[in-house]
């Protein structure tokens, strides 16, 4: 038996040009990237005491050959974006004779593109890990170890080794209440990989977390990862009165951000409890406002209700909005961007990531553009940062070209700085926040650097600016520290929409000259194909 082993845990690169990397917000901070690797630091807690683990994080920090001659073993592995740099880690690592292990979504869905690892963990990992540590003491060095599909009990997952970050680096740190969704949208992967039943931690545990936190001296954004954290009401209703209290005995150390359904608006009492915990904004997919659309793609929770009043509520009750829309749905009957347009302007939501459709492993989308013979071949690598430009991997219902079309003038118009600061201004007039903003470190530093280059976001953004902030001050200065939020996010977001664009553009012009190439098509009459997908 061993009974120690160096272990490199190495998160992958997202691959550049990302929606979500906010590179010049980060900056204005001084942190590195958005979002700390919840998930290896969790899986590190799952190790032995006396194994000894160290963390690279490939988007903050270089990875030296001096780090992979230290390790015994390296594990990676994450999302569908860092496919690129996974699939580079492990080739650099099977070159150094370092075995390897691979585990999270992306190779949980694509088993097969990682095969050089030695080890693939798919699913969950607190239902296996004992199996793999077991495994690789006695000897083996590769294997296969999957976990059942959303059973994992998250009341006996670890506290995450937080002390394995370097926290300075991130614009915040994420804790994890629960897994799973109760919806069943088409287009999701969630629901695959963690199930339909919302299952929670205990209250004790997020407490422990969110303790660990405070005493390694963290303040400031914590975000909470769920998929839905309303998914399961009853649970978080009971978890809310503790929250609160926490917050109060330490002097609301912490602003809390999270993802949501947009079924939110309908709870009053729930939504005030949020706030009064200090949560203050939430990621709500609303994907299109064309009811057809909606209902096709299974999100019908979204369709028994006015856009428009539901995200005024969360706004009133001091939370602002942030929202995914989604362009190239089957449904879609002529010109979309024009009803996405105005639903973004009559909800005032600054933040809005639109994206192209992406069938995603696992879907059920993807099974029907597989059994449809319409889903494109998938070489194995993801060539861009996210749906932005890698979207559409499928045979399109409406012509393509319309499609990008109506993408690119929905990017070109809502970015514009006019409408997008117009957005912050209505949202700083609606914002009723509970609790004014907890100044911490840096914050002051942070706000006169956006002085300083909110010019370089593209003609006119400085001048809307200032009037968005002038009238914030003027009508609701409670809500200015949550203004200059999404002012400092569109540092990136502005010139982000407009390399987008000329991107799209490029496409465009392929299609209109005939130098598009038609990807092949995925037979679905391959069983191995079917069964993957």
């Amino acid at each position: 038996m061993t009974d120690s082993c160096k272990i490199l845990m190495i998160f992958p690169l997202f691959n550049s040009g990302s929606f979500w990397n906010y590179k010049e917000a980060c900056e204005l901070t001084g942190a590195r990237y958005p979002a700390a690797p919840l998930g290896l630091i969790t899986v590190a807690a799952m190790l032995p005491d006396s194994w000894d683990v160290r963390l690279i994080n490939r988007n903050t920090e270089l990875l030296t050959e001096e780090d992979l001659a230290w390790a015994d073993m390296v594990m990676t592995g994450g999302m569908l974006p860092q496919r690129n740099d996974a699939l580079h880690i492990i080739e650099t690592c099977r070159a150094k004779g370092k075995p390897v292990v691979v585990g999270g979504p992306d190779v949980t869905s694509s088993p097969s593109v990682y095969k050089a690892a030695n080890f693939q963990v798919l699913g969950e990992a607190e239902e296996i890990m004992v199996d793999f540590i077991s495994a690789w003491r006695s000897g083996a060095r590769e294997g296969e170890f999957e976990a059942p599909m959303g059973k994992a009990d998250v009341t006996k997952s670890p506290l995450p080794r937080f002390d394995l970050l370097k926290l300075n680096q991130y614009l915040h740190v994420g804790i994890q209440f629960s897994r799973g969704c109760p919806f069943s949208c088409e287009f999701c992967d969630i629901i695959e990989l963690y199930g339909r039943v919302p299952r929670t931690k205990t209250t004790e545990q997020v407490m422990a977390e969110l303790d660990a936190l405070y005493a390694l001296g963290y303040r400031g954004h914590v975000d909470f990862v769920d998929d839905n954290l309303i998914g399961n009401k009853k649970a978080l209703r009971k978890f809310l009165p503790d929250l609160k209290r926490w917050q109060n005995e330490k002097r609301f150390p912490f602003e809390f951000s999270t993802e949501a359904s947009i079924n939110l608006a309908d709870d009053a009492e729930l939504l005030s409890d949020l706030a009064e915990s200090n949560f203050f904004a939430v990621f709500i997919g609303i994907e299109s406002p064309d009811t057809d659309t909606l209902v096709m793609t299974q999100k019908k929770q979204n369709t028994r209700r006015s856009l428009q009043q539901s995200i005024e509520i969360i706004h009133n009750a001091g939370i602002f909005v942030n929202a995914g829309f989604i362009v190239g749905f089957d449904s879609e009957q002529g010109s979309v961007a024009s009803g996405m347009i105005e639903c973004i302007e009559d909800t005032s939501i600054p933040v809005c990531m639109v994206g192209l459709l992406y069938a995603l492993p696992t879907t059920q989308l993807t099974r029907r553009l597989l059994a449809e013979g319409r889903l494109f071949v998938d070489d194995g690598q993801t060539q861009s940062g996210d749906q932005c430009t890698a979207g559409l991997n499928f045979e399109t219902s409406r012509p393509r070209r319309n499609v990008l079309d109506d993408y690119r003038t929905v990017l070109g118009t809502i970015y514009e700085p006019t409408a997008y600061f117009g957005r912050v201004r209505r949202l700083g007039r609606m914002l009723k926040r509970k609790r004014a903003h907890q100044m911490i470190k840096g914050d002051l530093r942070s706000f006169f650097r956006l002085l300083f280059r909110i010019h370089r976001a593209g003609p006119g953004s400085a001048l809307q600016f200032w009037r968005m902030l002038l009238d914030c001050a003027l009508h609701n200065p409670k809500a200015l520290p949550y203004v200059v939020m999404p002012s400092a996010l569109y540092l990136h977001l502005g010139p982000f929409a407009r390399q987008v664009v000329e991107e799209i553009d490029r496409e465009i012009i392929k299609l209109d000259q005939g130098h598009w190439q038609r990807p092949l098509l995925q037979q679905n009459s391959t069983k191995e194909l079917l069964q993957s997908a």
